[in-house]
Protein backbone atom coordinates (compact mmCIF):
# COMPACT_ATOMS: atom_id res chain seq x y z
CA UNK A 1 0.00 0.00 0.00
CA UNK A 2 2.67 2.31 0.96
CA UNK A 3 4.59 1.42 -1.91
CA UNK A 4 1.60 2.24 -4.29
CA UNK A 5 1.07 5.69 -2.71
CA UNK A 6 5.00 6.26 -2.98
CA UNK A 7 4.51 5.79 -6.58
CA UNK A 8 1.19 7.28 -7.01
CA UNK A 9 3.58 10.53 -5.62
CA UNK A 10 6.17 10.56 -7.75
CA UNK A 11 4.10 10.18 -10.93
CA UNK A 12 2.27 13.31 -10.04
CA UNK A 13 5.53 14.77 -9.13
CA UNK A 14 6.99 13.69 -12.54
CA UNK A 15 3.87 14.93 -14.77
CA UNK A 16 3.76 18.57 -12.70
CA UNK A 17 7.50 18.74 -13.42
CA UNK A 18 7.20 17.52 -16.92
CA UNK A 19 4.46 19.85 -17.88
CA UNK A 20 6.61 22.50 -15.97
CA UNK A 21 9.74 22.02 -18.09
CA UNK A 22 7.90 21.82 -21.56
CA UNK A 23 5.82 24.92 -20.36
CA UNK A 24 8.94 26.34 -19.53
CA UNK A 25 10.55 24.68 -22.76
CA UNK A 26 8.12 26.53 -25.48
CA UNK A 27 9.31 30.19 -23.87
CA UNK A 28 11.65 31.73 -25.81
CA UNK A 29 13.94 34.52 -25.28
CA UNK A 30 14.06 38.15 -27.52
CA UNK A 31 17.08 40.25 -28.35
CA UNK A 32 15.13 43.23 -28.53
CA UNK A 33 18.61 45.87 -30.44
CA UNK A 34 17.78 49.14 -29.87
CA UNK A 35 19.28 50.69 -32.91
CA UNK A 36 16.05 49.71 -34.74
CA UNK A 37 13.77 49.76 -32.08
CA UNK A 38 14.17 52.78 -29.78
CA UNK A 39 14.10 56.54 -29.89
CA UNK A 40 15.56 59.34 -27.88
CA UNK A 41 15.88 63.85 -28.11
CA UNK A 42 19.32 65.26 -28.26
CA UNK A 43 22.41 65.18 -27.17
CA UNK A 44 21.69 61.30 -27.04
CA UNK A 45 21.54 59.66 -30.41
CA UNK A 46 20.31 56.32 -31.42
CA UNK A 47 23.22 54.60 -33.87
CA UNK A 48 22.98 50.96 -34.92
CA UNK A 49 24.73 49.64 -31.70
CA UNK A 50 22.10 51.41 -29.64
CA UNK A 51 21.73 54.68 -27.10
CA UNK A 52 25.15 56.79 -26.44
CA UNK A 53 25.85 60.29 -25.22
CA UNK A 54 22.75 59.93 -22.72
CA UNK A 55 24.19 62.60 -20.63
CA UNK A 56 21.13 64.91 -19.54
CA UNK A 57 18.31 63.78 -17.55
CA UNK A 58 15.98 65.49 -20.53
CA UNK A 59 17.09 62.82 -22.65
CA UNK A 60 14.36 59.92 -22.06
CA UNK A 61 15.31 56.88 -24.21
CA UNK A 62 11.86 54.86 -25.45
CA UNK A 63 11.91 51.52 -26.72
CA UNK A 64 8.95 49.85 -28.23
CA UNK A 65 8.22 46.29 -29.24
CA UNK A 66 4.44 44.55 -29.57
CA UNK A 67 2.90 41.72 -27.96
CA UNK A 68 -0.38 39.78 -29.17
CA UNK A 69 -0.89 38.53 -25.93
CA UNK A 70 -0.83 39.23 -22.15
CA UNK A 71 1.74 37.61 -20.67
CA UNK A 72 4.36 38.06 -18.09
CA UNK A 73 7.47 39.01 -19.40
CA UNK A 74 11.07 39.27 -17.52
CA UNK A 75 13.40 42.02 -18.51
CA UNK A 76 16.68 43.00 -18.92
CA UNK A 77 18.87 45.61 -20.32
CA UNK A 78 21.97 45.05 -22.27
CA UNK A 79 24.63 48.10 -20.97
CA UNK A 80 27.74 49.58 -19.41
CA UNK A 81 28.47 52.86 -17.95
CA UNK A 82 32.12 53.69 -19.36
CA UNK A 83 33.03 55.21 -16.29
CA UNK A 84 31.48 56.24 -12.14
CA UNK A 85 27.95 54.84 -11.41
CA UNK A 86 24.61 55.72 -12.49
CA UNK A 87 21.02 55.40 -10.98
CA UNK A 88 18.45 54.64 -13.52
CA UNK A 89 14.81 54.11 -14.14
CA UNK A 90 12.79 52.41 -16.17
CA UNK A 91 9.53 52.77 -16.41
CA UNK A 92 6.39 50.64 -17.94
CA UNK A 93 3.26 51.95 -18.05
CA UNK A 94 2.82 52.33 -13.93
CA UNK A 95 5.56 50.10 -13.19
CA UNK A 96 9.02 51.63 -12.29
CA UNK A 97 11.84 49.72 -11.43
CA UNK A 98 15.06 51.60 -9.97
CA UNK A 99 18.62 50.00 -11.31
CA UNK A 100 22.39 51.63 -9.40
CA UNK A 101 24.52 50.04 -12.62
CA UNK A 102 28.32 50.68 -12.78
CA UNK A 103 29.57 47.83 -15.30
CA UNK A 104 32.43 49.46 -17.50
CA UNK A 105 32.01 47.06 -19.95
CA UNK A 106 29.16 45.63 -21.34
CA UNK A 107 26.94 43.36 -18.99
CA UNK A 108 22.84 42.17 -18.67
CA UNK A 109 21.10 43.89 -15.97
CA UNK A 110 17.76 42.39 -15.08
CA UNK A 111 15.19 45.02 -14.47
CA UNK A 112 12.05 42.79 -13.73
CA UNK A 113 8.89 41.46 -14.55
CA UNK A 114 5.64 43.02 -15.92
CA UNK A 115 2.51 41.62 -17.05
CA UNK A 116 0.59 44.03 -19.41
CA UNK A 117 -3.32 43.59 -19.67
CA UNK A 118 -3.63 43.17 -23.29
CA UNK A 119 -2.03 42.97 -26.41
CA UNK A 120 -0.63 45.81 -27.85
CA UNK A 121 2.55 48.18 -28.52
CA UNK A 122 4.65 47.70 -25.39
CA UNK A 123 6.61 51.21 -24.42
CA UNK A 124 9.48 51.68 -22.37
CA UNK A 125 11.15 54.52 -20.84
CA UNK A 126 14.72 55.07 -19.56
CA UNK A 127 15.71 57.59 -17.42
CA UNK A 128 18.83 59.00 -15.90
CA UNK A 129 18.61 59.76 -11.88
CA UNK A 130 21.87 60.05 -11.03
CA UNK A 131 25.70 60.01 -12.72
CA UNK A 132 29.09 60.40 -11.43
CA UNK A 133 30.50 60.02 -14.87
CA UNK A 134 29.71 61.86 -18.40
CA UNK A 135 26.61 59.85 -19.15
CA UNK A 136 24.06 57.29 -17.45
CA UNK A 137 25.36 54.90 -19.82
CA UNK A 138 25.61 53.21 -23.17
CA UNK A 139 22.20 50.77 -24.11
CA UNK A 140 22.44 48.54 -26.78
CA UNK A 141 19.98 46.10 -26.02
CA UNK A 142 16.31 44.91 -24.00
CA UNK A 143 16.35 41.20 -23.13
CA UNK A 144 12.31 39.65 -23.01
CA UNK A 145 12.44 36.47 -21.59
CA UNK A 146 9.95 33.80 -20.65
CA UNK A 147 7.77 34.43 -24.01
CA UNK A 148 5.29 32.08 -25.08
CA UNK A 149 5.49 30.27 -28.11
CA UNK A 150 1.80 31.26 -29.24
CA UNK A 151 2.66 34.77 -28.68
CA UNK A 152 4.10 36.88 -31.33
CA UNK A 153 6.27 39.81 -31.14
CA UNK A 154 7.01 42.47 -33.20
CA UNK A 155 9.92 44.27 -33.43
CA UNK A 156 13.09 44.87 -35.60
CA UNK A 157 15.02 42.25 -36.17
CA UNK A 158 19.16 41.85 -35.61
CA UNK A 159 19.96 41.62 -39.63
CA UNK A 160 16.69 43.99 -40.75
CA UNK A 161 17.80 47.95 -42.03
CA UNK A 162 17.77 50.34 -38.89
CA UNK A 163 17.44 52.82 -41.15
CA UNK A 164 14.22 52.00 -42.83
CA UNK A 165 12.97 49.86 -40.24
CA UNK A 166 13.51 53.70 -37.68
CA UNK A 167 11.35 55.17 -40.89
CA UNK A 168 8.40 53.39 -39.91
CA UNK A 169 5.69 51.44 -42.18
CA UNK A 170 4.98 52.38 -45.76
CA UNK A 171 1.61 52.02 -46.82
CA UNK A 172 -0.08 52.32 -50.31
CA UNK A 173 -3.85 52.66 -51.94
CA UNK A 174 -3.56 50.83 -55.22
CA UNK A 175 -6.83 51.87 -57.44
CA UNK A 176 -8.56 49.55 -59.35
CA UNK A 177 -9.16 50.60 -62.65
CA UNK A 178 -12.03 49.31 -64.77
CA UNK A 179 -10.24 46.71 -67.78
CA UNK A 180 -12.21 48.68 -70.45
CA UNK A 181 -9.79 52.11 -69.13
CA UNK A 182 -7.02 50.52 -68.00
CA UNK A 183 -5.30 51.10 -71.35
CA UNK A 184 -6.49 55.06 -71.79
CA UNK A 185 -5.99 56.86 -68.86
CA UNK A 186 -4.31 59.77 -70.24
CA UNK A 187 -5.10 61.98 -66.78
CA UNK A 188 -5.21 61.17 -62.85
CA UNK A 189 -6.91 63.68 -60.69
CA UNK A 190 -6.75 63.19 -57.02
CA UNK A 191 -7.13 65.02 -53.89
CA UNK A 192 -5.41 65.11 -50.25
CA UNK A 193 -6.03 66.65 -47.02
CA UNK A 194 -3.91 66.14 -43.51
CA UNK A 195 -5.80 66.20 -40.65
CA UNK A 196 -4.42 69.12 -38.03
CA UNK A 197 -1.56 68.13 -36.09
CA UNK A 198 -0.98 64.99 -38.32
CA UNK A 199 1.31 67.16 -40.69
CA UNK A 200 4.63 65.60 -39.13
CA UNK A 201 8.02 66.29 -40.08
CA UNK A 202 9.35 63.83 -42.68
CA UNK A 203 6.27 63.10 -44.05
CA UNK A 204 5.43 62.40 -47.71
CA UNK A 205 1.88 62.25 -48.39
CA UNK A 206 1.96 61.23 -52.23
CA UNK A 207 -1.10 61.34 -54.04
CA UNK A 208 -0.75 59.87 -57.72
CA UNK A 209 1.90 57.45 -58.10
CA UNK A 210 1.86 55.80 -61.73
CA UNK A 211 4.52 53.22 -63.14
CA UNK A 212 7.34 55.57 -64.24
CA UNK A 213 6.92 57.85 -60.57
CA UNK A 214 4.90 59.87 -58.29
CA UNK A 215 3.94 63.21 -57.29
CA UNK A 216 2.45 64.72 -54.33
CA UNK A 217 3.32 66.80 -51.49
CA UNK A 218 5.93 66.64 -48.40
CA UNK A 219 7.19 67.95 -44.52
CA UNK A 220 10.44 68.99 -45.04
CA UNK A 221 11.36 70.38 -41.53
CA UNK A 222 9.64 73.16 -39.48
CA UNK A 223 9.81 75.91 -41.91
CA UNK A 224 10.00 74.38 -44.90
CA UNK A 225 7.37 72.09 -47.38
CA UNK A 226 7.05 71.34 -50.98
CA UNK A 227 5.14 69.82 -53.94
CA UNK A 228 7.26 66.89 -55.60
CA UNK A 229 6.77 65.66 -58.64
CA UNK A 230 9.84 63.23 -59.96
CA UNK A 231 9.94 60.85 -63.17
CA UNK A 232 12.05 57.47 -62.98
CA UNK A 233 14.96 56.82 -65.91
CA UNK A 234 13.95 53.41 -68.03
CA UNK A 235 17.93 53.18 -67.22
CA UNK A 236 18.11 51.24 -64.01
CA UNK A 237 20.94 53.12 -60.90
CA UNK A 238 21.22 54.57 -58.31
CA UNK A 239 23.72 56.90 -59.59
CA UNK A 240 21.86 59.68 -61.80
CA UNK A 241 25.32 60.44 -63.55
CA UNK A 242 25.69 56.79 -64.98
CA UNK A 243 22.73 57.42 -67.20
CA UNK A 244 23.49 57.67 -70.77
CA UNK A 245 22.37 60.54 -72.94
CA UNK A 246 19.63 59.00 -74.62
CA UNK A 247 17.83 57.66 -71.62
CA UNK A 248 17.78 60.77 -69.24
CA UNK A 249 14.51 62.18 -68.28
CA UNK A 250 14.32 65.87 -69.95
CA UNK A 251 13.52 68.78 -68.50
CA UNK A 252 10.51 70.39 -71.10
CA UNK A 253 8.71 73.32 -68.90
CA UNK A 254 8.56 73.67 -64.88
CA UNK A 255 6.73 76.31 -62.92
CA UNK A 256 8.22 79.80 -62.38
CA UNK A 257 9.06 78.95 -58.31
CA UNK A 258 9.96 75.33 -59.70
CA UNK A 259 13.23 74.19 -58.28
CA UNK A 260 14.44 70.79 -60.83
CA UNK A 261 17.38 68.83 -60.58
CA UNK A 262 18.25 64.81 -61.19
CA UNK A 263 17.88 62.55 -58.46
CA UNK A 264 19.42 59.10 -57.28
CA UNK A 265 19.67 56.23 -54.80
CA UNK A 266 16.43 55.06 -55.08
CA UNK A 267 16.24 54.63 -58.59
CA UNK A 268 17.30 57.73 -61.00
CA UNK A 269 15.64 60.00 -63.10
CA UNK A 270 14.32 63.63 -62.88
CA UNK A 271 12.91 65.70 -60.37
CA UNK A 272 11.33 68.77 -59.00
CA UNK A 273 9.53 71.01 -56.24
CA UNK A 274 8.32 73.82 -55.48
CA UNK A 275 8.40 75.13 -52.29
CA UNK A 276 4.42 75.68 -51.05
CA UNK A 277 3.38 76.39 -47.68
CA UNK A 278 0.65 73.92 -47.84
CA UNK A 279 -1.40 73.86 -44.68
CA UNK A 280 -3.09 70.92 -41.78
CA UNK A 281 -6.89 71.22 -42.30
CA UNK A 282 -6.94 72.56 -46.34
CA UNK A 283 -7.53 70.48 -49.21
CA UNK A 284 -5.38 70.56 -52.58
CA UNK A 285 -5.55 68.84 -55.51
CA UNK A 286 -3.23 66.94 -57.84
CA UNK A 287 -3.56 66.29 -61.82
CA UNK A 288 -1.23 64.37 -63.19
CA UNK A 289 -1.07 63.57 -67.47
CA UNK A 290 0.56 61.06 -69.91
CA UNK A 291 1.02 62.22 -73.29
CA UNK A 292 2.95 59.42 -75.98
CA UNK A 293 4.47 60.99 -78.77
CA UNK A 294 4.90 57.88 -81.01
CA UNK A 295 7.29 59.34 -83.31
CA UNK A 296 9.59 60.27 -80.60
CA UNK A 297 9.28 56.77 -78.94
CA UNK A 298 9.13 59.15 -75.63
CA UNK A 299 6.20 59.65 -73.23
CA UNK A 300 5.33 63.03 -71.52
CA UNK A 301 4.57 63.59 -67.82
CA UNK A 302 2.95 66.72 -66.65
CA UNK A 303 1.93 67.16 -62.83
CA UNK A 304 -0.22 70.40 -61.99
CA UNK A 305 -0.96 70.98 -58.04
CA UNK A 306 -3.98 73.28 -57.20
CA UNK A 307 -4.99 75.13 -54.00
CA UNK A 308 -8.46 74.64 -53.53
CA UNK A 309 -9.06 77.30 -50.93
CA UNK A 310 -7.16 79.81 -54.13
CA UNK A 311 -8.97 77.61 -56.89
CA UNK A 312 -5.66 78.00 -58.78
CA UNK A 313 -3.73 75.65 -61.00
CA UNK A 314 0.12 75.59 -60.52
CA UNK A 315 2.42 73.93 -63.17
CA UNK A 316 5.05 72.22 -61.24
CA UNK A 317 7.07 70.00 -64.33
CA UNK A 318 6.85 68.87 -67.64
CA UNK A 319 8.96 65.50 -68.45
CA UNK A 320 9.44 63.82 -71.37
CA UNK A 321 10.34 59.98 -70.43
CA UNK A 322 12.68 58.21 -73.58
CA UNK A 323 11.88 54.90 -74.43
CA UNK A 324 8.68 54.75 -73.21
CA UNK A 325 5.11 54.71 -75.36
CA UNK A 326 2.45 55.08 -72.35
CA UNK A 327 -0.44 56.14 -71.11
CA UNK A 328 -0.55 56.10 -67.09
CA UNK A 329 -0.60 52.68 -65.27
CA UNK A 330 -0.53 51.51 -61.88
CA UNK A 331 -2.24 54.42 -60.23
CA UNK A 332 -1.50 54.14 -56.62
CA UNK A 333 -1.23 56.65 -53.60
CA UNK A 334 0.95 56.66 -50.50
CA UNK A 335 1.74 57.59 -47.42
CA UNK A 336 5.61 57.46 -45.93
CA UNK A 337 8.05 58.98 -43.24
CA UNK A 338 11.59 59.70 -44.86
CA UNK A 339 13.67 60.69 -41.50
CA UNK A 340 14.55 57.84 -39.46
CA UNK A 341 14.41 59.74 -36.14
CA UNK A 342 10.62 61.02 -36.59
CA UNK A 343 9.47 57.58 -36.97
CA UNK A 344 7.72 57.06 -33.39
CA UNK A 345 4.87 59.77 -34.55
CA UNK A 346 1.84 59.04 -35.65
CA UNK A 347 0.48 60.63 -39.00
CA UNK A 348 -2.82 60.26 -40.91
CA UNK A 349 -3.62 62.13 -44.00
CA UNK A 350 -7.47 61.39 -46.21
CA UNK A 351 -6.99 60.64 -49.79
CA UNK A 352 -10.51 61.21 -51.62
CA UNK A 353 -12.28 61.97 -54.99
CA UNK A 354 -10.09 60.28 -57.20
CA UNK A 355 -11.10 60.12 -61.07
CA UNK A 356 -9.49 59.55 -64.42
CA UNK A 357 -9.86 60.66 -68.20
CA UNK A 358 -9.48 58.71 -71.29
CA UNK A 359 -7.96 60.94 -74.85
CA UNK A 360 -11.87 62.18 -75.01
CA UNK A 361 -11.79 64.12 -71.31
CA UNK A 362 -14.64 62.09 -70.22
CA UNK A 363 -13.94 61.43 -66.72
CA UNK A 364 -14.65 58.07 -64.98
CA UNK A 365 -14.53 57.91 -60.40
CA UNK A 366 -12.54 55.32 -59.37
CA UNK A 367 -13.81 54.24 -55.43
CA UNK A 368 -11.67 51.01 -54.94
CA UNK A 369 -8.15 50.04 -53.74
CA UNK A 370 -6.11 47.46 -52.29
CA UNK A 371 -4.74 48.43 -49.40
CA UNK A 372 -0.50 47.11 -49.38
CA UNK A 373 2.37 48.28 -47.64
CA UNK A 374 5.99 47.73 -47.63
CA UNK A 375 8.45 45.11 -46.30
CA UNK A 376 8.55 46.05 -42.97
CA UNK A 377 5.26 45.53 -42.15
CA UNK A 378 5.05 42.37 -44.48
CA UNK A 379 8.17 41.16 -42.54
CA UNK A 380 6.41 41.28 -39.02
CA UNK A 381 8.91 44.17 -37.99
CA UNK A 382 6.61 47.13 -37.26
CA UNK A 383 2.80 46.98 -37.26
CA UNK A 384 1.73 50.22 -36.93
CA UNK A 385 0.38 51.35 -40.25
CA UNK A 386 -3.66 51.64 -41.37
CA UNK A 387 -5.79 51.90 -44.01
CA UNK A 388 -8.47 51.75 -45.63
CA UNK A 389 -12.21 54.05 -45.71
CA UNK A 390 -13.12 56.35 -43.01
CA UNK A 391 -16.17 58.67 -43.04
CA UNK A 392 -16.77 58.46 -46.65
CA UNK A 393 -12.90 58.58 -47.82
CA UNK A 394 -9.85 56.52 -48.37
CA UNK A 395 -6.85 56.96 -45.73
CA UNK A 396 -3.20 56.28 -44.37
CA UNK A 397 -2.09 55.72 -41.59
CA UNK A 398 1.62 55.06 -40.09
CA UNK A 399 4.13 55.01 -37.20
CA UNK A 400 3.46 56.13 -33.88
CA UNK A 401 3.32 52.52 -32.61
CA UNK A 402 -0.84 52.71 -32.35
CA UNK A 403 -2.37 49.29 -31.76
CA UNK A 404 -4.67 49.02 -34.17
CA UNK A 405 -3.31 47.97 -37.28
CA UNK A 406 -5.40 47.18 -40.50
CA UNK A 407 -4.07 43.73 -41.74
CA UNK A 408 -3.15 44.78 -45.63
CA UNK A 409 -4.32 43.04 -49.10
CA UNK A 410 -7.14 44.12 -48.27
CA UNK A 411 -9.50 45.43 -50.60
CA UNK A 412 -12.07 49.03 -49.75
CA UNK A 413 -14.42 50.66 -51.65
CA UNK A 414 -15.56 54.14 -50.73
CA UNK A 415 -18.97 55.84 -51.84
CA UNK A 416 -18.90 57.48 -54.82
CA UNK A 417 -18.58 61.60 -55.15
CA UNK A 418 -20.00 61.66 -58.48
CA UNK A 419 -18.65 65.69 -58.38
CA UNK A 420 -15.83 65.33 -61.29
CA UNK A 421 -13.11 67.63 -61.52
CA UNK A 422 -13.69 71.20 -63.11
CA UNK A 423 -10.37 71.33 -65.35
CA UNK A 424 -10.35 73.61 -68.17
CA UNK A 425 -7.52 71.64 -70.01
CA UNK A 426 -6.77 74.71 -72.35
CA UNK A 427 -6.27 76.93 -69.52
CA UNK A 428 -4.08 75.01 -67.42
CA UNK A 429 -0.83 76.88 -66.80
Amino acid sequence: MLKSILTRICFLVFTVSAKVLMANGSDSTIILPLGGNAWVNSPAVITDTGVSNWSEQGNVPVIYFRITKPQQLDLSLKLQVPSGKSRIKVTIGEKEFIKQVSATSPEIIHVGSITPGKGGYIKAELHGIHKTGPVFANVSEMIISGVHADNEVIYVKNGSSFYFCRRGPSVHLNFHIPENLKNDVRWFYSEISVPLGMDKEGSYFMADGFSQGYFGMQVNSKSERRILFSVWSPFETENPESIPDSMKIRLLKKGPTVHAQDFGNEGSGGQSFMRYSWEAGKTYGFLLGAEPDTAAGSTIFTAYFKDLSLGKWFLVARFERPKTLSYLSQLHSFLENFIPENGNLVRIAYYKNQWIAGKNGEWHELNQITLTADAAARNKLRADYAGGTKDGQFYLMNCGFFDQFIPFDQVFERPLYSEKPIVDFNKLP
